[in-house]
Protein backbone atom coordinates (compact mmCIF):
# COMPACT_ATOMS: atom_id res chain seq x y z
CA UNK A 1 0.00 0.00 0.00
CA UNK A 2 1.70 3.11 -1.04
CA UNK A 3 0.19 7.01 -0.97
CA UNK A 4 1.63 10.22 -2.16
CA UNK A 5 0.22 11.62 0.61
CA UNK A 6 3.02 10.47 3.46
CA UNK A 7 1.10 12.53 6.20
CA UNK A 8 -1.94 10.64 6.35
CA UNK A 9 -0.33 7.48 6.92
CA UNK A 10 1.51 8.94 9.82
CA UNK A 11 -1.89 10.28 11.20
CA UNK A 12 -2.86 9.18 14.54
CA UNK A 13 -5.20 6.77 14.99
CA UNK A 14 -6.41 5.70 19.45
CA UNK A 15 -6.24 2.51 19.98
CA UNK A 16 -9.30 0.56 21.97
CA UNK A 17 -9.26 -2.99 23.75
CA UNK A 18 -12.06 -5.36 23.32
CA UNK A 19 -13.80 -3.18 26.12
CA UNK A 20 -14.08 -0.23 24.31
CA UNK A 21 -11.42 1.60 26.43
CA UNK A 22 -8.63 3.68 24.97
CA UNK A 23 -5.18 1.63 25.33
CA UNK A 24 -2.83 3.55 22.84
CA UNK A 25 -1.85 5.94 19.96
CA UNK A 26 -0.26 4.47 16.76
CA UNK A 27 -0.31 5.38 13.13
CA UNK A 28 -2.51 4.79 10.44
CA UNK A 29 0.10 2.83 8.89
CA UNK A 30 0.12 0.56 11.99
CA UNK A 31 -3.76 0.40 11.84
CA UNK A 32 -3.84 -0.95 8.60
CA UNK A 33 -1.63 -3.65 9.13
CA UNK A 34 -4.35 -4.45 11.76
CA UNK A 35 -7.28 -4.30 10.05
CA UNK A 36 -5.49 -6.36 7.29
CA UNK A 37 -4.74 -9.04 9.46
CA UNK A 38 -8.30 -9.04 10.83
CA UNK A 39 -6.93 -8.15 14.24
CA UNK A 40 -9.16 -4.85 14.59
CA UNK A 41 -12.05 -3.08 13.63
CA UNK A 42 -12.56 0.69 12.38
CA UNK A 43 -14.96 2.12 15.09
CA UNK A 44 -16.65 5.04 13.39
CA UNK A 45 -19.12 7.75 14.94
CA UNK A 46 -22.30 8.32 12.72
CA UNK A 47 -25.08 10.42 13.43
CA UNK A 48 -24.34 10.09 17.16
CA UNK A 49 -24.23 6.13 17.32
CA UNK A 50 -20.89 3.92 17.16
CA UNK A 51 -20.51 1.68 13.90
CA UNK A 52 -17.93 -0.92 13.59
CA UNK A 53 -16.49 -1.93 10.00
CA UNK A 54 -13.58 -4.93 8.77
CA UNK A 55 -11.10 -3.40 6.08
CA UNK A 56 -13.06 -4.57 3.31
CA UNK A 57 -16.25 -3.12 4.89
CA UNK A 58 -14.33 0.07 5.57
CA UNK A 59 -12.93 0.31 2.20
CA UNK A 60 -16.65 0.40 0.37
CA UNK A 61 -17.27 2.93 3.01
CA UNK A 62 -14.62 5.06 2.22
CA UNK A 63 -15.73 4.86 -0.99
CA UNK A 64 -18.92 6.09 -0.76
CA UNK A 65 -17.77 8.86 1.42
CA UNK A 66 -14.95 9.81 -0.95
CA UNK A 67 -18.16 10.43 -3.95
CA UNK A 68 -20.76 12.13 -1.15
CA UNK A 69 -19.33 12.99 2.26
CA UNK A 70 -15.87 13.72 1.91
CA UNK A 71 -14.47 16.30 4.84
CA UNK A 72 -11.37 18.61 4.92
CA UNK A 73 -10.14 17.32 8.09
CA UNK A 74 -10.53 13.40 6.74
CA UNK A 75 -7.27 12.02 5.45
CA UNK A 76 -6.91 9.78 2.59
CA UNK A 77 -4.55 6.98 1.74
CA UNK A 78 -4.57 6.65 -2.05
CA UNK A 79 -3.59 2.75 -3.37
CA UNK A 80 -2.90 0.88 -6.67
CA UNK A 81 -7.07 1.44 -7.59
CA UNK A 82 -8.68 3.42 -4.70
CA UNK A 83 -8.58 5.57 -2.22
CA UNK A 84 -9.23 4.86 1.78
CA UNK A 85 -10.09 6.74 4.53
CA UNK A 86 -7.84 6.77 7.45
CA UNK A 87 -9.41 5.11 10.57
CA UNK A 88 -10.07 7.79 13.64
CA UNK A 89 -10.41 4.96 16.01
CA UNK A 90 -9.84 1.39 15.67
CA UNK A 91 -10.81 -1.51 18.69
CA UNK A 92 -9.02 -4.56 18.78
CA UNK A 93 -10.72 -7.99 18.97
CA UNK A 94 -8.67 -10.00 21.47
CA UNK A 95 -7.13 -7.60 23.40
CA UNK A 96 -9.26 -7.09 26.56
CA UNK A 97 -6.00 -5.86 29.04
CA UNK A 98 -6.58 -2.64 31.26
CA UNK A 99 -4.88 0.45 30.41
CA UNK A 100 -1.82 2.03 32.51
CA UNK A 101 -2.70 4.13 35.39
CA UNK A 102 -0.12 6.39 35.47
CA UNK A 103 1.44 9.14 33.17
CA UNK A 104 5.16 8.63 32.28
CA UNK A 105 7.53 11.58 33.75
CA UNK A 106 9.93 12.51 30.98
CA UNK A 107 11.13 15.48 29.17
CA UNK A 108 8.54 15.22 26.42
CA UNK A 109 5.49 15.29 28.69
CA UNK A 110 6.50 18.48 30.80
CA UNK A 111 7.10 20.19 27.67
CA UNK A 112 3.88 19.22 26.47
CA UNK A 113 2.44 19.77 29.85
CA UNK A 114 3.33 23.04 29.72
CA UNK A 115 2.98 23.55 26.18
CA UNK A 116 6.01 24.52 25.64
CA UNK A 117 5.90 27.77 27.48
CA UNK A 118 8.31 29.19 30.00
CA UNK A 119 6.34 28.84 33.23
CA UNK A 120 7.94 32.47 34.27
CA UNK A 121 7.48 34.74 31.35
CA UNK A 122 4.66 33.34 29.02
CA UNK A 123 7.22 32.63 26.02
CA UNK A 124 6.42 30.24 23.65
CA UNK A 125 9.58 28.39 22.30
CA UNK A 126 10.34 25.39 20.56
CA UNK A 127 12.01 22.05 22.55
CA UNK A 128 15.32 23.03 21.74
CA UNK A 129 15.19 26.16 23.29
CA UNK A 130 13.71 25.47 26.21
CA UNK A 131 15.06 23.61 29.66
CA UNK A 132 13.47 22.34 32.83
CA UNK A 133 13.89 24.16 36.08
CA UNK A 134 13.36 22.86 39.48
CA UNK A 135 11.34 25.44 41.55
CA UNK A 136 12.76 24.64 44.27
CA UNK A 137 16.02 24.37 43.41
CA UNK A 138 17.78 20.92 44.15
CA UNK A 139 20.81 22.74 46.28
CA UNK A 140 17.35 24.03 48.52
CA UNK A 141 15.82 20.00 48.70
CA UNK A 142 13.82 20.49 46.19
CA UNK A 143 12.64 17.33 44.40
CA UNK A 144 12.64 15.85 40.77
CA UNK A 145 8.77 15.84 40.29
CA UNK A 146 5.12 16.55 38.46
CA UNK A 147 4.94 19.31 40.89
CA UNK A 148 8.37 20.62 41.03
CA UNK A 149 9.74 21.10 37.39
CA UNK A 150 8.61 22.94 34.95
CA UNK A 151 9.77 24.55 31.61
CA UNK A 152 11.71 27.99 31.15
CA UNK A 153 13.27 29.35 28.58
CA UNK A 154 17.11 29.44 28.94
CA UNK A 155 17.03 33.40 29.98
CA UNK A 156 14.43 33.01 32.78
CA UNK A 157 16.32 29.96 34.19
CA UNK A 158 19.83 31.56 34.03
CA UNK A 159 18.05 34.95 35.78
CA UNK A 160 16.59 32.78 38.21
CA UNK A 161 19.67 30.25 38.60
CA UNK A 162 20.07 28.59 42.51
CA UNK A 163 16.92 30.33 43.87
CA UNK A 164 12.90 30.40 44.65
CA UNK A 165 10.66 32.13 42.28
CA UNK A 166 10.46 34.38 45.57
CA UNK A 167 13.94 34.90 45.79
CA UNK A 168 14.47 35.68 42.41
CA UNK A 169 10.96 37.80 42.44
CA UNK A 170 9.69 35.90 39.72
CA UNK A 171 6.11 34.37 39.74
CA UNK A 172 4.60 30.66 38.27
CA UNK A 173 2.00 31.45 35.80
CA UNK A 174 0.67 28.41 36.71
CA UNK A 175 1.21 25.68 39.64
CA UNK A 176 3.04 22.58 38.07
CA UNK A 177 0.89 19.22 38.81
CA UNK A 178 0.70 16.00 37.60
CA UNK A 179 -1.43 15.53 34.98
CA UNK A 180 -4.25 12.83 34.78
CA UNK A 181 -3.47 11.66 31.41
CA UNK A 182 -0.99 12.33 28.39
CA UNK A 183 -0.45 15.87 28.04
CA UNK A 184 0.45 14.60 24.30
CA UNK A 185 -3.13 13.25 24.04
CA UNK A 186 -4.34 16.84 25.31
CA UNK A 187 -2.25 18.36 22.72
CA UNK A 188 -3.80 15.57 19.91
CA UNK A 189 -7.35 16.83 20.87
CA UNK A 190 -6.89 20.44 20.33
CA UNK A 191 -7.05 18.89 16.50
CA UNK A 192 -10.43 19.15 15.02
CA UNK A 193 -9.74 15.75 13.21
CA UNK A 194 -9.38 14.06 16.56
CA UNK A 195 -12.48 15.14 18.23
CA UNK A 196 -13.89 11.93 17.71
CA UNK A 197 -11.69 10.18 20.39
CA UNK A 198 -13.20 12.44 23.22
CA UNK A 199 -15.93 9.87 23.22
CA UNK A 200 -13.88 7.56 24.51
CA UNK A 201 -11.99 9.53 27.19
CA UNK A 202 -14.20 11.93 28.71
CA UNK A 203 -14.23 9.95 31.57
CA UNK A 204 -11.10 8.37 31.68
CA UNK A 205 -7.97 8.38 34.16
CA UNK A 206 -6.20 6.19 32.38
CA UNK A 207 -3.26 7.54 29.88
CA UNK A 208 -2.58 7.10 26.38
CA UNK A 209 1.15 6.31 25.30
CA UNK A 210 2.54 7.92 22.24
CA UNK A 211 5.35 5.98 20.54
Amino acid sequence: MNSNRYSALDASVLVLNKMFLAVHIISVRRAFCLLCKELAEVVSLEEGQFMTYDFETWREVSEFRRTHFRHEDDDWVITANSEIQAPRVIRLLSYDKVPKQTVKFNRRNIFARDNNQCQYCGKRCPTSELSLDHVIPRSQGGATTWENIVCACVECNVRKGGRTPKQAHMTLIKKPEKPKRSPLLNLKLTQRKYQSWQSFLDNAYWSVELK
